[in-house]
This record gives C-alpha cells, structure tokens and sequence, in this order.
C-alpha cells in the first residue's frame, strides 16, 4: 500500500469515502499522476535547464584552466604579429556582424531588401542595418566576388595539375615502367669493380636514434675497404659526443672504416654540416656520397639496390629512394602526414623523375654523384632547403635524376604538432627563399625554355606559393567572409565536391587510408595558416625564414628489425661488448651523474596555438550566420572546419604530453 501521506488533501472540509477513493486511486495510478502533473513537469524541466547552464559556465572554466595548464613558451611574439592581430580583427567584425545579423534575423527583417531608402526605416539599428546592406552591394561585394573568383581559379589550376601529377602516375603504374639496372653492374666475386662510396650521416644532438642510424649503415652490404661511413655530428652536448664516438669505436674494432667528424662552430645547419665534410682530401678518392639523416634505417642492400644506375649512365646525378615511416599508425597526426608524404613520392617524385628526370632531392635517403656536386657549386648555406637548392642548380647544369619507388628507407614522422608545425613552417619558407635567389640564375641558365617555365610556374610558384596562398585564403578567409556577403557565396562545387575528389587522389597512393578522407581534408585546410605564413616570411625574406629547429626524434624502430638486429648480432662469432671501453664507462658515469645532479625535469605541457584558435572562433561564428540563413552544406563545412582548428588550436592531435 502506498503511504496516505503520499497524496495532498486540500478540501477544507474532506470527505472520508471521497478520500479513500482518492488514496486508493493515488496508489494504482500515481506514476501516470507524477507524469501528468503540469507542475512536477515544470520542475523536471527546470531541472535539466539548470543542469544544462551549469556544463555551459563549466566550458569557459575548462577551457581557461587549459590555456593556463598549457605551455605557450613554444610560440614566439614574432608568431602574433601582423597575420594574427589580422584575424583577430576578422573576427571581431564577424562577431559584431553576427549580433546584427541575429537581430535582423529575429525582427524578421527582409534580408534581401536592398534598394529600400534608409532614411524611410523606423529605428536607429534598423536604419543602420539596411545603410549597410547598401554600401555592402555597391562597394564591398565587388571587391569580394573579384578575390573569390581569382581564387577558384588558382584553385582550379592547381587541381588541374595534381589531375595531370595522378594520370602520369596512372600511366607508368599501367606501362608498368620503371629505372632498371645492368644485370652485371658489378662483378660479384670481384670487389675491386665496385665504385669507391662515400656514407654520411650529419646529425646534431640526436641522443634518441644515433645508435641505430650508425648501426644501419656499418651493416650495409658493400665490401668495406670501398666504402667509408662520416658521422657528422654537430652536437653541443659532450656526453653525447663520446657516446657517439664510443659506438663509433665499437664498429671501427669490427673492421668497418667509419670516422667521427665534429664541428666547434655550428655555421650553415645542415649544410655547413655537409660542405665542412666534403672538403676532406680523401674525399677526392670517391665517386659516391649517399646521405641519411639520423632517423633512417636503410636495409643492408640499399647501395646494391641504387649505386648501379649510375653505371653506364654518365648524365645521372642522383638516384632518390622513396621514405618509409615505422610509426605511420601511431597517431592521427602520424596517419595524416602519411597520406601527404604517400602521395609526394609515389605521385609527385615519380612522375617527375620518369617524365622530366628532375624533382626536388628530399635531403636524405639518396645517392649523389660527387662530380654532379662539385659542378653545380657544392652545398651553400644560404637556405634552409639546402636539399632543393643542390637538386636546382645541378637540374641547371643538365644532371639527370631517377627516383626508385621501389626502394625505401625506413625513418619516423613527428609525432607531436609542435614539431610538426616547425618541420612544415621550414619546408614552406626554404622554397620561397630559394625562388627568390635562384630566379636569375634559371632565366640565364642554357636549359631549354620548356624546363624553365617547369621550374618557374610549375615547381616554385604553383606548388610552393600558389598552393598555400589559395588553400588559406579561400577556405580560412574568403569563406567565413561570404557568409556576411552572400553576394559573393561561393558555390558548392568550390567548398564540397571538388577538394573531396582531390583529397580522394591524395588518398589513393595509401589506400588504407580512406577512414581518414574527411579528416585529412579538414587537417590540410588547417595547416594551411601555417604555410602561408612560412610561404610570407620566405617571400620576403622575414627573420623566421632562416631559422632552423632539428626536427624532434623518439628513436622508434619496429619490432621486425629490432630481432633481424639481434639475430645478426648473435650470430656474429667476433661479438664485442659495445660499453667496454674507458670511454664508454666514462660516459656513462659521467651521464648518471648529470641524471642525478640535475633538477627533476618539468613535464612538458600542451601548447596554445592563438593564430588557429583565432582562426576557429572565426569560423565557428561564420557557421552560425550560415545557420541563419539555412545554407547547409557550408554551414557543415565551417563548423566542422571550425572544431578541426580548435583541435589544434588546443594541441590535442598528436602526441599527448601530460
């Protein structure tokens, strides 16, 4: 039985049949009652608008606590100048425009109505609103449907050429067309017919992967006393120094010729680097020098697999192995940038080799004809790009290039956005550098007209500045602009059917890829603030253009070579112990007692990013004036644009550091 108390009495004068009647029906019926009481309704919803207020004052508390938990050290003032305050502006009139346009939008005020006299609206806000309307169709539409036009058709262009990089990628896979080598390049049982070969491996404070990039290349099959390995180390840490030049020595007791090269002043990054050790006497004894970063472990054939195309071949200047990425699946960041760097080899690299035998040398994993070096100059340290800038001037000086897809390198990708962002902010300025110093040597230069305007249009200023320009500028500006002038909307093909189908061909040279087709549209859109700016400060030649950040290394190395290492290890009967030395004890001791004199280490927070952060508000509220006006698919696609630049904008893609 169900308590009487359970039922309110409020007759004055109550009836006892009246109310049992009421307690016994109270007590079959009393959910049905509840859920039927206008007033224990009223609570209930009241209830979970309470409920719903108190998560939404909670977001701006967790969301402060996060930009004051994380680490704003990594971007510099130079990082908020001229381009962020320019979309901090932006959105500061979006949000202005946006309050006007709610207002206008639940007065129900027509829209449309655009050639209505000012002067005859009741209301100082309407008025103002309808003078708006009029100056935005006379001036500001024109000036906006013009920029929006002259980028769709850059960005036809440029998907027009990456139609033609796929169809030419088509062909060689259908002709099944590819560099092949003299079966008898090399005698075999004769070592004295191999070429002399030069291995260098520069690095600079490289404590997580020197280990096993000096290991790959002593195990490299080629006869020994043809070969020699460089360690170019330019690494301020003297710990490290004598950890390298003890595996150094540990190698060296296995009869392989390596020498460790050291540099007291660290001028020209990399390419200083590269130009101090080419100008060793014994240098002039080798015919080749191949080059790996720290992070690249080749197979033991690498040399067998491309050495001998040069043979027979007296124009060939370089023969380029494709990258291969041990934690490709480690991460959503590590996933995207797989898809990128898929498409750049197997498309890009490929049929440029086949079809115009040059391309830009990707810095590592290749093999370089020591006299196609010293002919077009050497390396010089007047970029960042030294790799394109050596692969320019010998296309210049008439070197052929080969690219063998089938050859790869095993290295690792930045699995963190901070490291990320420096490694593509490098990669973007370098070029526009370069462009700049090397535009009148390419107009001068003897090679046909054909090949110039292929560097000129094509490889400097379609892919290197038309690419980012229009990437940022249409998708992150001229898009959330439109959405206040709906004069000058772009179509849907624009925002929608076309970069879907050209993110498609992306995908296609990584097939396993297709899950992420939306989010790597999404990511490439929201890179595109960070190459515009390295593509500016290229341009014009900003301080941010010369630095150079050695990109971060976690020394993974997948499971497979790790026993294939170990199994060559045992099965090797003249096996020392690599720690054995006075020096490598030394070391040791000398590293277990920074260890412990050393301060614990803070961990490493999660970085704020202002320029994408600025860029997400602006286009979250460009959505939400597209709501308005029910536009659909562009409201969907600046929303979801929107919440990939908070993403990022807050560093949670990537590796996440507690």
């Amino acid at each position: 039985m169900a308590p009487n108390n359970s039922v309110a009495i409020t007759i004055q004068k109550p009836n006892n049949s009246f109310s049992k009647a009421k307690s016994l029906e109270s007590s079959v019926f009393f959910e049905k009652q509840k859920a039927a009481s206008p007033k224990q309704f009223t609570w209930v919803l009241l209830l979970k608008v309470n409920r719903i207020f108190a998560c939404l004052s909670w977001l701006p508390m967790a969301f402060r606590k996060r930009i004051a938990l994380s680490d704003m050290s990594d971007e510099e003032p130079r990082n908020r100048g001229k381009l962020y305050r320019f979309i901090k502006a932006f959105l500061m009139l979006s949000i202005v425009a946006l309050g006007v346009e709610v207002i206008a939008h639940y007065k129900k005020w027509n829209l449309n109505l655009v050639h209505h006299q000012p002067w005859e609206v009741q209301g100082l806000v309407r008025w103002s609103y309808m003078a708006w309307l009029s100056f935005r169709v006379d001036y500001i539409a024109p000036v906006a449907i013009f920029l929006s036009k002259f980028c769709i058709v850059l960005f036809l262009i440029q998907s027009l050429d990456r139609l033609v990089l796929c169809l030419g990628c088509f062909w060689i896979k259908f002709k099944k067309v590819k560099p092949r080598i003299e079966p008898d390049a090399y005698d075999v049982e004769d070592p004295s017919s191999f070429p002399m070969v030069l291995l260098q491996i520069p690095m600079c404070n490289e404590r997580e992967v020197y280990e096993q990039a000096i290991a790959a290349a002593c195990q490299m099959d080629w006869p020994r006393d043809r070969l020699l390995i460089q360690v170019l180390d330019d690494s301020d840490d003297i710990v490290l120094q004598n950890l390298i030049q003890d595996e150094i020595s540990a190698w060296n007791q296995k009869g392989i010729n390596i020498i460790y090269r050291h540099r007291l002043i660290r001028t020209g990054y990399k390419a200083g680097n590269l130009k101090s050790a080419m100008g060793c006497e014994y240098v002039k004894d080798y015919e080749f020098v191949a080059i790996f970063d720290a992070d690249f472990t080749p197979n033991p054939d690498f040399l067998k697999l491309t050495v001998p195309h040069f043979k027979g071949n007296p124009e060939l200047g370089l023969v380029q192995a494709r990258w291969s990425f041990v934690n490709k699946d480690e991460n959503l960041l590590t996933r995207l940038q797989n898809i990128n760097l898929c498409f750049h080899f197997e498309v890009e690299q490929q049929v440029n080799g086949v079809f115009l035998n040059f391309f830009g040398f990707n810095g590592t994993a290749g093999v370089w004809r020591i006299k196609a070096l010293e002919e077009s100059g050497g390396w010089l340290e007047r970029t960042t790009v030294e790799d394109m800038d050596i692969a320019v001037r010998a296309h210049l000086n008439g070197w052929k290039f080969i690219f063998l897809n089938d050859v790869k390198a095993l290295c690792e990708l930045p699995e963190s956005y901070e490291t990320y962002k420096k490694q593509q902010h490098r990669w973007h300025s370098g070029p526009m550098q370069l462009f700049r110093l090397c535009l009148p040597a390419i107009l001068t230069s003897k090679i046909s007209i054909f090949k110039k305007a292929n560097l000129i249009f094509l490889f400097f200023l379609l892919r290197k500045l038309i690419l980012p320009f229009y990437s940022f500028t249409l998708f992150c500006i001229i898009l959330p602009l439109t959405m206040f002038i709906p004069e000058a909307e772009l179509p849907l093909w624009v925002i929608c059917y076309v970069p879907i189908f050209m993110s498609f061909l992306n995908i296609l040279p990584s097939p396993k890829s297709f899950p992420f087709l939306v989010p790597y549209l999404l990511f490439e859109n929201t890179m595109s603030v960070t190459k515009f700016n390295a593509m500016v400060s290229g341009l014009f030649q900003l301080g941010s253009s010369y630095e150079w950040v050695v990109t971060k290394k976690t020394g993974r190395s997948s499971e497979s070579d790790l026993l294939a290492f170990a199994e060559r290890e045992s099965s090797n009967d003249e096996k020392i112990l690599r720690r054995n030395s006075e020096s490598g004890l030394e070391s040791l001791s000398k590293l277990k007692e920074q260890e412990v004199a050393a301060p614990p280490k803070k961990k490493k927070k999660n970085g704020i990013y202002r320029k994408e952060l600025a860029l997400a508000f602006l286009l979250l509220t460009a959505s939400a004036r597209s709501f308005l006006s029910e536009h659909g698919v562009h409201f969907y696609f600046l929303l979801f644009q929107g919440l990939s630049f908070l993403v990022v904008g807050l560093d949670l893609i990537g590796e996440q550091i507690s």
